[in-house]
């Protein structure tokens, strides 16, 4: 159980500078942001801190920025959203330097409860490099901005980046604190507890396309919860290693022993592990992905030579929606198809069907099955969505997350 210091406990804010490292990592076409998911999901953090009297200065990374900064990723459509969101102006340092003189001024300029964003950390181009690789002397610079910091970006909570768990030892030699927002706070109690302290009966569905992106995740899972169901691209690797033949579906050919390993372990464990029984199969992927798509139903072991499976069948879908309804908590990660068709969405709406119709603990992690989830209309069913795909998955795994570490215990 991780109990951090959440920006409720931090002390004398009132006139204080707090940095808080935000996920505004949003989608944009043209300039302008197609969903602010994130933007809304950061707004609770400020608004505390804007109204306990803080200079609040926010910093979050936008795209990959391979090629250097760009006005394509630049942070000022974010700065004109936030300011319509809390009615204010939110000051927005567009140098990409992010910390320069610029940054500076904006912030000796600032009044209590007023909100400065700063430039994509990710143009400073040590932002994800290792501590040792001078991202250390971003992060110092960070911190020379702030009093205090909080970190509220779950998504990128996976990485030990300078404006995530670095700068935290230069604000705690100074004698700031560092604590977690609520957007945090909700995926440690929510992710955290249903992973460590479920409430039984606990079940994991896992999906997908890849054994190799989940091993750890299967093997952490088996040994918690009491249920697991393998459904997506992942399930034809655990229908060969049962010694189906599974057409030209995906299969992870290293992994087959894997597999089986995993399925020897849920048996020795006396777990349940629920794996397709029928499956939709079509000649090949669909192109366009969201096109026309001829399909079949058959049964798992006998997918024919030269079709693949697509999405999982509906005695699965039966089979995967009575495994929810006796459950106390849910955990799901991943679709059970091609989601983005329309013909092959059948499964992914089955199974956000059952978590909708159950009273569970229903939490979704992350990536493509938050995407789905919100797509296919279910998102308001759900007790949890996380906001973080890679991080939700190692927090699944049982690993330590860099950005949770790094917030002082209460």
């Amino acid at each position: 159980m991780l109990n951090k210091k959440t920006v409720d406990d931090l002390k004398d804010i009132k006139g204080k500078r707090v940095l808080v490292r935000c996920d505004f990592n949003v989608p944009l076409k043209a300039g302008e942001i197609t969903d602010e998911t994130r933007i809304v999901a950061a707004l609770p953090t400020i608004k505390k801190l804007m109204d306990d009297g803080a200079k609040v200065i926010l910093c979050s990374h936008l795209g990959k920025v391979k090629n250097g900064p760009n006005e394509g990723e630049s942070l000022a459509p974010v700065a004109k959203r936030l300011s319509e969101k809390l009615g204010k102006e939110v000051v927005f340092v567009a140098d990409y330097n992010v910390t320069g003189e610029a940054a500076t001024k904006a912030v000796a300029d600032m009044n209590e409860g007023d909100v400065v964003l700063l430039q994509n950390t990710r143009f400073r181009g040590k932002e994800e490099t290792k501590p040792e690789d001078a991202g250390e002397g971003f992060a110092k610079e960070l911190a020379d901005l702030a009093d205090d910091y909080v970190c509220d970006a779950f998504g990128s909570a996976h990485r030990a980046h300078a404006s995530v768990a670095v700068v935290t030892k230069y604000i705690k030699a100074k004698g700031g604190e560092n604590a977690v927002g609520y957007l945090m706070q909700k995926e440690i109690d929510f992710l955290g507890n249903a992973v460590e302290n479920p409430v039984r009966p606990f079940v994991a569905i896992l999906g997908g396309a890849k054994v190799a992106d989940k091993l750890n995740v299967i093997s952490n899972l088996l040994e918690k919860c009491d249920t697991l169901i393998i459904g997506g691209g992942m399930a034809y690797t655990f229908l060969k290693a049962q010694g189906y033949t599974v057409g030209t579906s995906l299969v992870d050919d290293e992994k087959v022993s894997y597999c089986k390993e995993m399925m020897d372990k849920a048996a020795k464990l006396g777990k349940q592990m629920l794996l397709p029984i029928d499956t939709v199969i079509a000649a090949q992927f669909p192109d366009p992905i969201d096109g026309p798509i001829e399909t079949e139903v058959v049964p798992s072991n006998a997918i024919p030579a030269d079709k693949m499976g697509l999405d999982i069948g509906p005695k699965t879908r039966e089979l995967f929606a009575d495994a929810v309804k006796s459950a106390k908590t849910v955990v799901w990660n991943g679709p059970m198809g091609v989601f983005e068709n329309p013909t092959l969405a059948a499964g992914t709406v089955a199974v956000a069907q059952a978590l909708a119709d159950t009273d569970a603990t229903t939490i979704i992690g992350g990536g493509d099955s938050a995407a789905a989830v919100n797509q296919l209309g279910f998102a308001a069913s759900m007790s949890h969505i996380s906001t973080g795909g890679g991080a939700s998955l190692e927090f699944l795994e049982g690993k330590a997350l860099p950005g949770v570490v790094a917030a002082d215990d209460k």
